[in-house]
């Protein structure tokens, strides 16, 4: 599609900004959060029309479901203590299932590098599985993901500026070789991902920044693709810069990874902090 430079500009832009709005509007106001989020499930009758293949399948359910049914709910019974049933959101499983659905969103992308044949940046998607930081380890007294006990009862997660850069240049590369032709959209919702926590000040937002536009971005591909008119990248695919790309991804999470995993033994071994700012040291 012979798309004019200003139109990707304006578009990519203007998306962008909308969604650092969207991300503001979810962390401030939960209860709209909350509804918006579960309301968004009954749209799936539309999917089946904009969705193609496993992947997308997996991406759409394990993306918006967990939204909806656990951000939403938990960050309602952190922040008003609500009593009875609201209790089982307070609990530790939430946090764990939150981990494991930000491993499963990295690892269903690292299978379909390495089904495409983008080997080295699948190395890289492993890496970064491998050091997302655990809710709290074993040993170490430090917690690394929770709610904010104070309005808005935010979901902070406590990452490495390394590891949110790494993140965002693994995955503009997989999507580079996944689809091109939403390369240019990918690029704004990660980059306002990127943008807000460094905005604010605050990196132990950029995984709720993140869910956020991964799900508004993953709801209106399932149910409409407004991407393909406005932005459609398809030209933009290049196997050889996928290629060096991947190598470079490669080259750059490899000694984080070892870093990584240097800091966490020799945390085991001496019983100090790993090299993460954690819940306590926010709130103590």
């Amino acid at each position: 599609m012979d798309i004019p430079i200003w139109q990707y500009i304006i578009s990519m832009i203007a998306y962008t900004a909308f969604l650092l709005f969207f991300i503001e509007f979810n962390r401030k106001h939960p209860k709209f959060a909350a509804i918006f989020w579960i309301s968004s499930l009954f749209t799936f009758p539309l999917w089946k029309g904009n969705l193609f293949g496993w992947f997308r399948w997996a991406k759409t359910v394990s993306v918006l479901i967990p939204i909806a049914l656990i951000v939403g709910l938990a960050r309602i019974s952190h922040l008003y203590k609500k009593e009875g049933w609201w209790k089982f959101f307070r609990k530790d499983w939430v946090l764990w299932a939150l981990y494991m659905v930000l491993f499963l969103n990295i690892f269903e992308a690292t299978l379909k590098d390495f089904g495409t044949g983008n080997y080295f940046n699948g190395i890289a998607g492993v890496i970064l599985c491998i050091t997302i930081p655990w809710p709290h380890y074993k040993g170490i007294k430090q917690r690394f993901w929770g709610f904010s006990k104070k309005a808005p009862g935010d979901l902070l997660v406590y990452t490495t500026f390394a590891w949110n850069f790494l993140y965002t240049t693994w995955n503009l590369a997989f999507v580079f070789g996944e689809n091109a032709g939403f390369f240019a959209s990918s690029i704004c919702i990660l980059m306002a991902a990127e943008l807000y926590p460094i905005i604010k000040g605050r990196p132990e937002l950029y995984v709720t920044a993140r869910i956020y536009t991964l799900a508004f971005h993953i709801l209106l591909r399932s149910t409409y693709d407004i991407f393909t008119p406005l932005m459609d990248s398809t030209s933009w695919a290049n196997d050889n810069v996928l290629y060096i790309w991947g190598v470079i991804n490669m080259a750059l999470h490899v000694p984080y990874g070892i870093w990584w995993i240097t800091k966490y033994y020799k945390s085991k071994k001496e019983g100090i902090p790993l090299p993460l700012k954690s819940m306590e040291s926010q709130t103590s």
